[in-house]
């Protein structure tokens, strides 16, 4: 047992996502091919996108169910209104004001009324696909307006490279910076690592989860534009996929603690790097998505062990219910 707790979860994974590419590589035909290489990073771009905003609401003690349903049913409906001959400017207003109140909605009912986040974002993941399906569009997929700049933004290439990647890049960079030398990043990770001594110390524990499921609406809301970008529409039925639990996937099995206060970006990207390796090279060997979405599930259970060993949860983490 002292040997497994002595263990560096971030190495591991990295040891695995190098020997699963070199394995792939070897045996698998069309794996190392320029094109597949360029398609394994696009299809994890949007994906680590979502997994940096979960990851950010991790280290801090918390859990956001509600990303997925805000990232689609808010660029849905940012489409449905240009559709409907509304205005750029006015669409995107009201879009970006949705997502701003659900994640303040959020962070104020976990942070101020002490509900636990699981609760609180389940319940408004919930919410918003039935408003918004029920209420606001009528249709499954809502297509892109021809010529846009979001189907423009889809088809952008750098050296060969779509511009997915670099956005993904950016936003990791960016979070990294946040985490690490802002003042308020900082916090993030004391009030994850013990919220009652980060409060007693003075820091503005409660207003620093609002904060962090505002970001994580935004961010959630980049990468549905991604994935309208790259499919010229959204579908709605996004929401009841397996993408939330892909996304929880990358952040634990990439060494990010659910008991809070630890990981970062670089546990994000080497999570994002093995899931990618094993989701292509599971689709090249063309196992069904019903094993393929086995394989993932015991995978992430293997991981929430892992992590229950290496991060033991604390009297705290209990109390507070956010996990």
């Amino acid at each position: 047992m002292s040997f497994i707790k002595n263990l560096n979860q971030e190495s591991i994974v990295l040891a695995i996502t190098v020997v699963m590419f070199a394995l792939a590589s070897l045996l698998l035909p069309g794996f190392f091919s320029a094109n597949n290489l360029v398609a394994i990073v696009r299809s994890v771009s949007v994906l680590g996108i979502l997994a940096l905003g979960m990851a950010m609401i991790i280290i801090g003690r918390g859990i956001d169910l509600s990303m997925v349903a805000i990232m689609a049913m808010s660029v849905a409906c940012y489409l449905q209104m240009l559709n409907s001959g509304m205005g750029e400017g006015s669409a995107l207003v009201l879009a970006l004001a949705g997502v701003l109140a659900i994640g303040l909605i959020n962070g104020v009912l976990v942070a101020y009324a002490d509900v636990p986040a699981i609760f609180v974002t389940l319940a408004s993941s919930s919410f918003v696909f039935g408003f918004v399906r029920s209420q606001l569009i009528n249709t499954d997929a809502v297509p892109v307006p021809s010529g846009h700049w979001v189907e423009i933004l889809g088809g952008m290439r750098f050296m060969s490279i779509p511009v997915e990647v670099f956005l993904f890049a950016g936003l990791a960079l960016a979070t990294f910076l946040f985490l690490r030398y802002s003042k308020w990043g900082r916090y993030v990770y004391y009030a994850g690592d013990n919220p009652e001594a980060a409060r007693n110390s003075g820091m503005p524990v409660r207003p620093m989860m609002v904060l962090r499921y505002v970001i994580s609406a935004l961010i959630a809301f980049i990468a549905g534009i991604l994935t309208a970008s790259s499919l010229h529409s959204i579908n709605t039925r996004i929401v009841n996929s397996n993408l939330l639990y892909d996304i929880v996937l990358i952040t634990v099995i990439g060494g990010i603690g659910l008991s809070g206060g630890k990981g970062g970006v670089r546990n994000v990207l080497f999570g994002a790097a093995l899931i990618g390796i094993m989701l292509n090279a599971m689709t090249i060997i063309d196992i069904p998505l019903l094993y393929q979405n086995l394989i993932k599930a015991g995978i992430l259970l293997g991981a929430i062990i892992v992590d229950g060993i290496l991060n033991p949860r604390d009297e705290q983490t209990a109390q507070q219910g956010d996990i």
